[in-house]
C-alpha cells in the first residue's frame, strides 16, 4: 500500500476531476449515492467508469490517484461540483437564475463567463436553517475507488465558504456577513469528512476556500481571519489523513474566474495558520507567480506544496522536458521533500477530453522522472503506449 506523499520523491497527482468516458451518462440528481447504486444501469456504469479513470491514471504513472469526480453530475461548465452538497441539504429554495451573492462574479453580457454564471447556472436561495437531508456518502464513494487500486485515492470536495458565495440569504437565521451560514455548512462537510477518514481515506482535499481570492482582492480584508478559522472547522478531527487545500483561479469550462490573481498576500496564512499538510497552487498557467513568495520560506516550510506543472486551460500535450523545467524552477523555492507535482486544476469541468488529460498527465510523470534521475531518486513506470512495450523514463 502506498502512503500518500510520505518518503516519496516528487510524488505526482492530479487535482481531482477527469473527463468522463462518452458512454458514462449516469447521474444521481440529488439521490443518495448508495440509493443510486441500487439501479443496475447506474451501478454498472459508475463502477466501470471508476475502473477506467483509475487505469488511465495508473498507466500515466501517478502516485496518488482520484476517482475523477465521477460521483458528480454532468452539468454545464462543472456546476455539479458545487451542486453535490447543495442538492442534499435542506433549507434551500428551488433553483432560479440568480447571479451569485454580493455580485462577486459579474461579467459583461456576451462573454462566456456571463453565459455560465448568470444565464446557465441556477442557484437556490437560503430560506431556512441548512441541514443535512441526504447523506453525502463520501466514504462510500471513496471506497468504490480505493477497492480497485493499491495507490492512495485522494478525495476532494468544495469548501463551504465558496458555496456560501453563490447563495442569497433570505432568512433571519444568518447574518449579512454569512459567517453563521459558512460555519453551519463547514460543520456539515466536516461530519462527512470525518466518516471518510474513519473509512481509511489517506488524502482529503478541501477545494477552493475563498481565502486566496479574498486576499488577492483586498490583502487587509477583515474577513481573512474568519475564513481561516472557518476552514479549520471544516478539517477539524481528520487525524490520520493528509489534509490538502486546493486553490486555483477558476475552472468553469477551463476559464479563469478572478480578476486579481496573486498568491502573495495569502502565503503566510496557508503556510502557518491553516491546519493542512499540503497546499496546492496553480503555477503553470500564471508563469509560476507564487514561487518568489514561497522562496523566503524554503528552509522553514512545514507544509508541502503541490505545484501545478501542467495547465488545465490549454489542450496542448506538454513535453516531459517542459515539465522538467517547471519542476527545476519549483525546486529553487521548495525543498525536494516538500514538493508535490500536480495539475493547476482538474481536467473534468468541460472543455478537455480524456486523451489530452492522459498525455498531459503522463508528461508530468515523465518530466518528474527526468528530475528524479538528476536527484538520484527512483523513477516511475509510464505505460500509455498501445503496445505492450513500456515507455522509458524519458520521452524519446
Amino acid at each position: 500500500m502506498y502512503t500518500a506523499t510520505k518518503d516519496r520523491l516528487l510524488p505526482t497527482t492530479v487535482t481531482g476531476s477527469w473527463p468522463r468516458p462518452t458512454w458514462y451518462t449516469g447521474n444521481t440528481r440529488g439521490q443518495r449515492f448508495s440509493d443510486a447504486l441500487r439501479t443496475s444501469a447506474f451501478r454498472e456504469q459508475f463502477f466501470d467508469a471508476v475502473a477506467v479513470v483509475l487505469s488511465d491514471q495508473e498507466r500515466a504513472g501517478l502516485d496518488i490517484v482520484t476517482n475523477g469526480d465521477y460521483h458528480l453530475d454532468t452539468e454545464m461548465a462543472g456546476q455539479g461540483w458545487l451542486d453535490y452538497p447543495l442538492d442534499r441539504w435542506s433549507g434551500l429554495s428551488p433553483r432560479e437564475h440568480l447571479a451569485p451573492s454580493e455580485q462577486l462574479y459579474t461579467y459583461p453580457p456576451g462573454t462566456l463567463l456571463d453565459e455560465i454564471f448568470v444565464r446557465g447556472w441556477m442557484w437556490p436561495r437560503v430560506v431556512d436553517q441548512v441541514r443535512a437531508k441526504t447523506p453525502l456518502d463520501f466514504a462510500r464513494i471513496w471506497e468504490t475507488a480505493q477497492s480497485r487500486t493499491d495507490r492512495p485515492v485522494k478525495f476532494g470536495t468544495i469548501s463551504a465558504q465558496t458555496l456560501a458565495d453563490m447563495l442569497r440569504v433570505e432568512t433571519d437565521r444568518y447574518g449579512q456577513d454569512r459567517h453563521d451560514l459558512i460555519l453551519e455548512m463547514a460543520r456539515l462537510l466536516n461530519a462527512e469528512l470525518r466518516d471518510l477518514v474513519r473509512a481509511g481515506c489517506e488524502v482529503v482535499q478541501v477545494e477552493e476556500p475563498a481565502i486566496h481570492a479574498v486576499a488577492a482582492a483586498d490583502p487587509e480584508s477583515p474577513e481573512l481571519d474568519f475564513l481561516v478559522d472557518a476552514f479549520n472547522v471544516e478539517v477539524e478531527g481528520l487525524d490520520g489523513a493528509e489534509v490538502w487545500a486546493h486553490t486555483c483561479w477558476g475552472n468553469p469550462n477551463m476559464q479563469r474566474v478572478y480578476g486579481a490573481r496573486t498568491y502573495e498576500p495569502c502565503v503566510e496564512l496557508f503556510l502557518e495558520r491553516l491546519n493542512i499538510d499540503v497546499w496546492t497552487v496553480e503555477a503553470k498557467d500564471n508563469g509560476q507567480e507564487v514561487l518568489p513568495f514561497l522562496k523566503p520560506h524554503r528552509d522553514t516550510m512545514k507544509v508541502k506544496i503541490a505545484l501545478g506543472v501542467v495547465s488545465h486551460r490549454d489542450l496542448i500535450a506538454d513535453t516531459p522536458e517542459d515539465v522538467a523545467a517547471e519542476i527545476r524552477n519549483g525546486l529553487d523555492a521548495i525543498r525536494p521533500e516538500h514538493l508535490v507535482l500536480s495539475t493547476d486544476c482538474g481536467f473534468g469541468r468541460e472543455g478537455c477530453n480524456r486523451a489530452i488529460a492522459l498525455y498531459k498527465t503522463a508528461a508530468m510523470v515523465q518530466g518528474a522522472n527526468i528530475v528524479r534521475e538528476e536527484l538520484g531518486g527512483e523513477t516511475r513506470r509510464v505505460r500509455i503506449a498501445e503496445s505492450s512495450r513500456e515507455l522509458g523514463t524519458r520521452a524519446r
